[in-house]
C-alpha cells in the first residue's frame, strides 16, 4: 500500500477533496483550484470518480444502437445499486469491479504524491457509507447468489474501507438544489440528481473535516469561497509544520553532548 505510513520520513502534504452532485461545479473548481495552488506549491490534480456516467451519455449519442445500448446499460447499473435487487450477471459485476480497481489505482497515485510532499486536489472522494451511490462501493448494495460475485464484492468492500479510512485534510462539499443542478446539466435525469443530492448530504466520511459551500451561487463567488477555505487550511498546516520544526530543533539542541574544557 502507498499510504503515508509506508513513507515515515516523507512530508505529509495536504489533500483537498471537492465533492457534490453533478452540476455543483466540482470538475471546473478542482482544476481551477489546482492551477491556483500550483502557482505557490507543488500541486497535483486527481480525478477519483468513475466516469461511467459520462461514458453512458457518450454511448447514447452513437448512431442507431446508441440510445438502446445506453438504456440497457443504465438499467443494469440501476439494478446493481438498488438494495434487494439482484446484480445482473458476472459480466456486469466484472465491469463494476474494474471501475473500482481503476479508482483504487488513482487513489494510490494520489496518496503516493501526497506522501512525497505534493499538495493534492481531488475531484470526488471515495466513501464506504452509501453502497452504489456517491462514489461508494458498487457491488455491496444489490444481492447475488453467485459465489464469484460475492467474492468480488468482499474485495471491493475492503478497497473502499481502506480508502475511506484515510482522511483528506478537508472535504469541501459543494451543495446545490435540484433546480440548479438540472439547469447546469440539462441532459441528466432530475430524479437521479435529487437522489444523489439527498445521499451526499448524509455522508460523514468517517469524521473527516468537512466544509459546506452553497454552490448555487455564481461561479466567481463559489470559487472565491473555496479558495479562501483552502488557504485557511494551508495556513493552519504551515503553522503546525513550523511549530513541529521548532520543537524538533529544541529537542535536538537539548540532546547535544556537553563539551567540557
Amino acid at each position: 500500500m502507498l499510504d503515508n505510513a509506508f513513507y515515515p520520513h516523507s512530508r505529509q502534504a495536504l489533500l483537498i477533496a471537492l465533492i457534490g452532485c453533478d452540476g455543483a461545479g466540482k470538475s471546473t473548481l478542482t482544476r481551477a483550484l489546482a492551477h491556483q495552488l500550483g502557482q505557490d506549491y507543488q500541486t497535483a490534480f486527481c480525478y477519483l470518480g468513475l466516469g461511467s456516467g459520462d461514458l453512458g451519455r457518450r454511448i447514447r449519442q452513437w448512431p442507431l444502437i446508441g440510445p438502446r445500448l445506453e438504456a440497457i446499460l443504465s438499467a443494469k447499473a440501476q439494478k446493481t445499486r438498488t438494495p434487494d435487487e439482484k446484480i445482473p450477471g458476472v459480466a456486469t459485476a466484472l465491469v463494476v469491479f474494474g471501475f473500482s480497481l481503476l479508482r483504487f489505482y488513482r487513489f494510490q497515485k494520489a496518496m503516493l504524491a501526497r506522501s512525497h510532499g505534493t499538495l493534492v486536489v481531488t475531484d470526488r472522494y471515495p466513501q464506504a457509507e452509501a453502497p452504489g451511490w456517491c462514489d461508494g462501493p458498487g457491488l455491496s448494495a444489490a444481492k447475488t447468489d453467485n459465489r464469484f460475485i460475492r467474492w468480488l464484492a468482499r474485495i471491493e468492500k475492503w478497497l473502499y474501507d481502506y480508502m475511506a479510512a484515510i482522511h483528506p485534510t478537508v472535504i469541501i462539499f459543494l451543495d446545490v438544489d435540484v433546480g440548479t443542478a438540472i439547469s447546469r446539466k440539462p441532459d441528466h435525469d432530475p430524479a437521479l440528481l435529487a437522489c444523489k443530492i439527498e445521499k451526499t448530504r448524509r455522508l460523514h466520511f468517517n469524521g473527516a473535516p468537512m466544509e459546506t459551500v452553497d454552490a448555487r451561487q455564481d461561479y466567481p463567488t463559489v470559487s472565491r469561497i473555496v479558495l479562501n477555505t483552502v488557504r485557511r487550511y494551508v495556513h493552519r498546516h504551515q503553522t503546525l509544520q513550523t511549530l513541529r520544526a521548532r520543537r524538533r530543533a529544541t529537542l535536538q539542541s537539548n540532546t547535544l553532548p556537553q563539551v567540557t574544557t
